[in-house]
């Protein structure tokens, strides 16, 4: 009885096996989606990042040391040239000041016994007494002691007053040297100024620039930079302008670049025309989509259907054929948006290719749910 019950649970597992692979054979094979190749514009870009500055900008400097007295202006105003954006007071030094005093004095009274020498001489000549040679030589040193008494005078006036005469008021004026904006007035009133000399950039009191002319200047990396050509079209987005583009015009390309963090970029800037609509301010953020390459209605496919030989690294897709299987096809590949990608050797515009990564059973089952 129990050799009876052994026998048929074996039976009946041997059935079970063989009903399995019954049902394993005659399940479909898996089967893949296919797409065709087509006709296609194919754009290669680059981005560069960089801002948008104003062509023209100046930054104004006084030409004398002193002490902001006034600011007549606000970051922003517009302005015409020659307009007064600022007056500098004079805050001579003690001991400058009390030298050029006692220079003055000096040079007074040396003028006031040259002139003394000066008078008896003349009638000594007038009276024959001396020669016209003796007279002159004295006449000189009077007229070189009055010289001197002036220039010292100016001297004095300088350090006082920061010029002397009339050009007083054109030193400790601050005035637009351009039309345009200001830009930025780093300084207020109390602030110490030092002038603009050989040895010192001087004291910026307010940066002028004209926000009708603006300029992208951004950064390519080297690997494009030999791709771009001087008077290429180009478009600028900028990070507080949605939505808008604005033309451009590549007009500098860097004959020499720059390593940051470990690649060399060379830096690049392009005339923007500017839209009325919009007003853009000095420094915006600001991307430039360069076209590199541009092949118009080739035949081309999508990069996904790609696949690489893991030896040889080379492109190739499995094409369907006749009997439903796929066949390996090498292919040449050109121009690439990252998207599609031209093809110029081995795939028809007639070639079922394989969808390697996604099947009919696969989709059906992402529909059932």
């Amino acid at each position: 009885m129990k050799k009876v019950i052994i026998f048929g649970g074996i039976a009946v597992a041997l059935i079970a096996v063989l009903i399995w692979f019954g049902k394993k054979n005659q399940a479909s094979p898996i089967e893949y989606k296919t797409e065709k190749a087509f006709k296609a514009t194919i754009i290669k870009k680059s981005v560069a990042t960089g801002k948008v500055i104003p062509l023209e900008e100046i930054e104004i400097k006084p030409q004398i040391t002193g002490i902001i007295d006034k600011v007549m202006l606000l970051e922003g105003a517009k302005v015409k040239k020659g307009d007064l954006i600022a007056t500098v007071r004079v805050v001579p030094n003690e001991q400058s000041l009390i030298s050029a005093k006692g220079t003055v004095d000096n040079v007074r009274l040396r003028l006031s016994n040259a002139e003394v020498s000066y008078k008896r001489n003349k009638n000594l000549f007038e009276k024959g007494v001396i020669s016209r040679a003796e007279y002159e030589a004295v006449e000189l040193a009077y007229n070189q002691g009055k010289q001197d008494l002036k220039n010292a005078q100016n001297n004095y006036q300088i350090i006082k007053k920061g010029s002397s005469g009339s050009g007083a008021a054109a030193n400790t004026n601050i005035i637009a040297q351009m039309s345009g904006t200001i830009l930025e007035i780093p300084v207020k009133e109390g602030d110490q100024v030092i002038q603009s000399n050989n040895f010192n950039a001087g004291t910026t009191i307010a940066s002028i620039a004209d926000m009708s002319k603006m300029i992208f200047e951004g950064k390519v990396d080297e690997s494009e930079v030999g791709k771009l050509i001087k008077g290429t079209n180009i478009e600028i987005s900028l990070g507080a302008i949605e939505n808008k583009k604005f033309p451009a015009v590549l007009n500098f390309i860097a004959p020499q670049g720059t390593e940051e963090a470990g690649a060399v970029q060379f830096k690049i800037k392009a005339d923007v025309s500017l839209d009325d609509e919009y007003f853009i301010r000095a420094g915006y953020s600001a991307n430039a989509e360069i076209v590199l390459e541009k092949k118009d209605s080739v035949l081309s496919i999508k990069e996904s259907l790609l696949q690489f030989d893991r030896k040889t690294e080379k492109p190739y897709v499995e094409i369907k054929n006749t009997e439903g299987k796929f066949d390996k096809k090498d292919v040449k590949l050109g121009t690439s948006d990252g998207v599609n990608v031209e093809i110029l050797e081995g795939v028809t515009k007639e070639d079922e290719i394989k969808i390697w990564n996604k099947t009919i059973k696969e989709d059906d089952e992402n529909e059932d749910n």
